[in-house]
């Protein structure tokens, strides 16, 4: 790779941005919470790097960013009903579902489930038309907020570059982003209230996620 660059974001940078990406290299982004640090989800030398990098511990889990649902596919994950109605509802946005992966998956990220069960992979669609452009030209991306572990997420391109320097190959500028804001993580579960559980609530509230699984009759419908 060449020395770190930061540019604003136009077509040659996210093509750029691209090309780093799958040569396996790390790309700064504006998300529509905070700056994240971001890889080729399936390059697995890549995703070290973003854990060294942040100095964070393995047992925490990257999210896997979207442009589309669509997408899904295309790693070998399927969302379980009903996290298929709740993404309907929900993304873009705060709401962060757990796919699961098919015998397929290629992804670096999966956490391990033991016992032989399928792996697992929260994803996100960042509500912010910025990201999604740069979502488009690189393809999906493992990220985390781009900060080291413990320390604030940065909110500018200016910080994340205190945070990470020359360590990262390109930081892509789209301005002040808004700062964190934590997502509602939901799992399937078939034993559970409603089919589902609900591991983490952030911004979309418990009683907000029960009531989209009940319009339009019954919580367990496709």
């Amino acid at each position: 790779m060449g020395s770190t660059q930061t540019l604003k974001i136009t077509d040659e940078s996210l093509a750029l941005a691209a090309q780093i990406v799958s040569e396996g290299g790390l790309v700064v982004i504006p998300t529509d919470t905070v700056y994240g640090v971001a890889c080729d989800p399936r390059n697995r030398e890549a995703i070290d790097h973003v854990y060294a990098l942040k100095r964070r511990p393995r047992y925490k889990a990257l999210q896997v960013l979207l442009a589309s649902i669509d997408q899904l596919d295309e790693l070998g994950l399927d969302l379980p009903s009903p996290l298929n109605r709740l993404s309907a509802a929900f993304l873009p946005g705060a709401f962060s579902p757990i796919a699961v992966a098919r015998p397929d998956c290629t992804l670096a990220t999966l956490a391990d489930t033991g016992e032989g069960r399928p792996g697992t992979q929260g994803i996100r669609i960042p509500n912010s038309a910025l990201c999604l452009d740069i979502l488009r030209a690189t393809g999906p991306l493992a990220a985390s907020s781009a900060n080291r572990s413990g320390e604030e997420s940065a909110q500018s391109v200016e910080e994340a570059v205190r945070a990470f320097g020359d360590e990262v190959d390109l930081y892509l500028d789209g301005g002040p982003t808004p700062g964190h804001v934590s997502s509602t993580v939901v799992k399937a579960d078939p034993y559970g209230r409603d089919g589902i559980e609900i591991l983490r609530e952030g911004v979309i509230a418990q009683s907000v996620i029960r009531k989209a699984l009940h319009m339009n009759g019954g919580g367990l419908g496709e």
